[in-house]
């Protein structure tokens, strides 16, 4: 009726099967790879900030990596909200626009309170003159554009790691 010793056996082993690795989860992945790669982008944009060249280094790295935080915070909002709308966390195995532009623009909107907050309201950092302004709200053009870049170099990453990591599972 439809069953054959090949579907028995798949069956079979599919309940023998190692379960899937924390590593295999997107989560991880997604923050990894965040993580690094916002850290880079925070170095490299450190000339477009008030102070920032001439900060002592460990007091520059500290501040860095306390941005890289709320990026990779930003980042799996961002991954949580595409997974809402997609109904899957699978989603950025084949990803499509809609997920994908909601990941981007998340990050982006994310990134655009946060900018107003620390440069307007709070002052805990300015932008140097090295910095383009992006109106209507005066964010940073670095910024903004860390958020266009990185988060698609995520999506890739993540999505290569998690096949990759699929391939191995399904050979051992």
């Amino acid at each position: 009726m439809g069953y054959t010793s090949e579907t028995n056996a798949r069956a079979f082993s599919e309940d023998r099967a190692r379960p899937a690795g924390l590593w295999e989860a997107p989560e991880l992945p997604v923050a990894y790879f965040s993580f690094v790669l916002h850290f880079v982008w925070e170095f490299i944009q450190v000339p477009t900030y008030t102070g920032m060249a001439e900060m002592p280094h460990w007091e520059a790295i500290k501040l860095c990596m306390s941005a890289t935080f709320g990026d990779v915070g930003f980042a799996l909002t961002a991954f949580w909200a595409a997974c809402l709308a997609a109904r899957s966390r699978d989603w950025i195995l084949r990803p499509t626009r809609f997920p994908a532009g909601l990941f981007v623009v998340v990050g982006i909107v994310l990134t655009v309170g946060f900018e107003y907050y620390y440069t307007n309201i709070s002052l805990r950092w300015t932008y140097s003159e090295l910095m383009p302004l992006v109106p209507p709200l005066g964010t940073g053009l670095s910024p903004l554009l860390q958020w266009f870049v990185v988060p698609l170099l995520v999506i890739w990453l993540t999505r290569r790691h998690l096949l990759g990591a699929q391939v191995i599972r399904e050979a051992v």
